[in-house]
């Protein structure tokens, strides 16, 4: 219940589907929760739930793909916390389509939001823990920025580039004490799969080992391994969590 215990973390995307999951694990286990997003309802609802329970949270309304608004949000965040001690990189969408039928501006959505506001969020961060001497980061990719996907170039690519900005921060932040790893889901239940046909859903499962779906919160359970002291020599890491469909 305490693994996480006055950790003041923030977790982008964090209105729904993984990030929230992610959310209220964080407070589960002690953790003081910022929200970075975009559905103020959804926000509201998590925030809610957490005080309900005797936790701390507060939403942000941040568009990550915009620098300046992430920078204000990360200094409001020092100035309601204290501190920030924990990122997650959660806030994603996708834009799917074959690379010929793909509009330009499905493509720069989806950069600018996945990898861009990545980008945005680790900058207005990392230089604060740099300073401090401590912090984690957790980065949320994907098994498909791994492997590819039919229809999926935009989000493909983001997803690939999130693992190698993972990567490059564990090296230019380590000797600081600063870990950043990434988590590679596989197919999750999420909002965002609610509208894939059952057809593809099917087909998702069977390529799968374990033969089903995994679910938002074994993937926050995950988020809170690498957050949490038990993985405290773990850095520049993917950890997959797809129920085998790698392998």
């Amino acid at each position: 219940m305490d693994r996480l215990k006055d950790r003041v973390i923030i977790v982008t995307g964090g209105a729904s589907g993984i990030g929230r999951e992610t959310a209220l694990i964080i407070a589960h286990e002690g953790g003081k929760v910022a929200i970075f997003d975009m559905n103020e309802a959804g926000m509201k609802e998590v925030e809610d739930t957490i005080k309900d329970k005797g936790g701390m949270c507060k939403g942000y309304k941040v568009d990550v793909s915009d620098y300046n608004m992430v920078k204000t949000a990360v200094d409001q965040v020092i100035a309601d916390f204290g501190t920030i001690d924990g990122l997650v990189n959660d806030a994603g969408i996708t834009r799917d389509g074959f690379l010929s039928k793909m509009e330009i501006e499905d493509w720069n959505k989806v950069i600018a939001i996945n990898l861009t506001g990545t980008f945005n969020c680790g900058k207005a961060v990392l230089p604060y823990m740099y300073e401090q001497g401590k912090g984690v980061v957790v980065n949320l990719s994907s098994v498909v920025g791994v492997y590819g996907n039919i229809g999926q170039t935009n989000y493909a690519a983001t997803k690939a580039g999130v693992i190698g900005l993972t990567l490059t921060w564990a090296k230019e932040f380590g000797k600081k004490g600063i870990r950043v790893n990434a988590v590679a889901p596989g197919f999750i239940k999420t909002p965002m799969t609610e509208k894939v046909p059952d057809k593809v859903l099917d087909f998702m499962t069977s390529r799968t080992p374990m033969g089903r779906m995994g679910e938002a919160r074994e993937v926050a359970n995950a988020i809170l391994f690498l957050l949490s002291d038990e993985s405290s020599f773990v850095t520049g890491h993917v950890l997959h969590v797809s129920g085998g469909l790698t392998i």
